[in-house]
């Protein structure tokens, strides 16, 4: 048998060597078991059905940068609910708390390295909280790598279950994968169709040299010159609304 003080009430707490888990019989914390130490184990609840992330991704899909018709040809093929584990470092940095999030699982899904864990929702895990079927993701990252990494000094440390939606999708035959945290609404991708930019640099490319042109003859011709410059800027002006929708 090992034990620790209870990062909560300070209470000494037994545990087998193995344990990656244990519950304080003072305070009923639920805390994890690190080599590097011990913190809080929590969760956070999903604030967005299926229905309400898929919203999100077709939303997402027909942004400017993405391909034409994304949000209308994409063909999702799964849509999973998945809790991934990450630490929360909470550390004093010159007289001031920073929080600081770290994967605690290992991936190759986009974002995870960039995720927000609001405080005020955080819920202990243990037994009573309900994972609304979500698969859970084991964390494989030991803590102490990043400990020696972070500024400051320790104030709270913890592992958080994070709840995202994993979509996968297929667009001209090729697949990719997004990852929709379960809590903002944040989209991250590392891989997405984009649209190309050729037509907007033709368009664009067009139009300097006609202004160009223009330029020249305004000092022969001012008169003459004025009124071809604003039928370039009408024509640049449809030419770029026709590319945006149509390319």
């Amino acid at each position: 048998m090992a034990s620790l003080k209870c990062t909560k009430c300070g209470a000494s707490v037994e545990f087998d060597t193995g344990d990656k888990f244990v519950k304080c019989s003072y305070c009923s914390s639920q805390i994890f078991i690190d080599r590097s130490g011990a913190g809080f184990y929590y969760a956070l609840p999903f604030a967005m059905n299926e229905n309400d992330v898929v919203g999100v991704f077709r939303r997402w899909a027909g942004g400017s940068t993405r391909a034409k018709d994304l949000d209308k040809l994409a063909q999702i093929s799964s849509v999973k609910k998945q809790y991934f584990p990450v630490y929360l470092f909470k550390r004093d940095v010159n007289g001031a708390e920073q929080v600081f999030v770290e994967p605690a699982g290992s991936t190759t899904l986009p974002g995870l390295h960039s995720l927000k864990v609001p405080g005020g929702d955080l819920k202990v895990f243990d037994d009573k909280f309900d994972t609304a079927g979500a698969e859970m993701i084991k964390p494989d990252i030991e803590m102490a790598p990043y400990l020696s990494k972070l500024p400051g000094t320790a104030k709270e440390q913890a592992l958080v279950y994070f709840p995202i939606w994993k979509i996968d999708y297929v667009f001209e035959q090729k697949a990719y994968v997004v990852v929709v945290s379960a809590t903002s609404g944040e989209v991250f991708s590392g891989e997405f169709p984009g649209r190309s930019s050729g037509a907007y640099m033709a368009v664009a490319g067009i139009g300097f040299v006609a202004f160009l042109v223009e330029g020249l003859l305004a000092i022969g011709s001012p008169v003459v010159a004025g009124v071809l410059m604003a039928a370039t800027i009408a024509a640049v002006f449809i030419a770029a609304n026709y590319v945006a929708r149509r390319m």
